[in-house]
């Protein structure tokens, strides 16, 4: 899953497009290198960003998916918002996958919305608005709540007649460093009714604040914890840079089947 983000503000310089035609090239780049699915957001949800309205939401991302789909048409497109009116109108603008960072805390209207739009929807923990996450987030056991958040939710989820689940354990989501750390080390433990796993760790600080870096210099960090996570169970890698992501998926396939090469 490639990030593209339509934002002027995501913690991450590289994935930040200037206007619809930068957003078009970086789409048709990340296709080429072998992308999977395309994940657009156009609401910054790095630790202490400030919410944008709903309507700025959809101004900035409805472009970029109409001018994906009319150029790569056979592009699979997620939509990464908490708000379920960006959501439906992202749907109906091309994209076939909700990614809600908020696991619907923040819209009482977004599980509904998944039921009835009939989509894959992506559930990711997270403990607060972006804002304020990141203040003092505690757990007695971070697995054990991730674990039992998921299970809570996804019973929600059913009951409003979401039947495509992905769990995403939200890392830098309203957790330490060593939150994060416990959880990629423990990812086997939260596949939850066996339901496929994402991992999002590109470029994030728990990656450079342990390195002393920054994100610019985070890419041979991200390729190493992405290969664990797939040797975890990861599923699906959401990354900013493809190439890399690509061949350790491979690498990592024929070691367990040295014929899918």
């Amino acid at each position: 899953m490639g990030i593209i983000n339509a934002t002027p503000d995501s913690f991450y310089s590289g994935s930040r497009t200037q206007g619809t035609e930068d957003a078009l090239n970086a789409a048709t780049q990340m296709l080429a290198d072998g992308a999977d699915i395309l994940d657009i957001g156009g609401q910054s949800t790095r630790p202490g960003a400030e919410e944008i309205s709903v309507q700025e939401e959809i101004d900035r991302v409805l472009p970029v998916i109409e001018a994906i789909v009319k150029s790569h048409p056979e592009a699979v497109l997620s939509i990464d918002t908490f708000n379920s009116t960006t959501a439906k109108a992202s749907i109906r603008a091309g994209a076939s996958i909700i990614n809600d960072i908020s696991g619907g805390q923040f819209d009482e209207n977004m599980y509904a919305a998944v039921g009835d739009l009939g989509v894959p929807y992506i559930l990711t923990h997270t403990l607060d608005r972006a804002y304020k996450m990141q203040n003092n987030p505690t757990y007695e056991d971070v697995v054990k709540s991730v674990a039992n958040y998921f299970s809570a939710r996804i019973n929600s989820l059913r009951a409003n007649g979401v039947n495509d689940i992905i769990l995403d354990p939200g890392f830098g989501f309203g957790k330490t460093v060593y939150h994060n750390y416990d959880l990629l080390k423990n990812l086997n433990l939260l596949r939850v009714n066996i339901l496929p796993i994402l991992v999002g760790v590109s470029r994030k600080s728990m990656i450079y604040k342990e390195l002393n870096t920054n994100p610019l210099m985070s890419l041979n960090a991200t390729t190493s914890l992405n290969t664990y996570a797939l040797y975890k169970g990861a599923r699906i890698l959401r990354v900013h840079d493809i190439t890399p992501a690509v061949e350790a998926i491979k690498l990592h396939s024929f070691v367990n089947d040295p014929e899918s090469l």
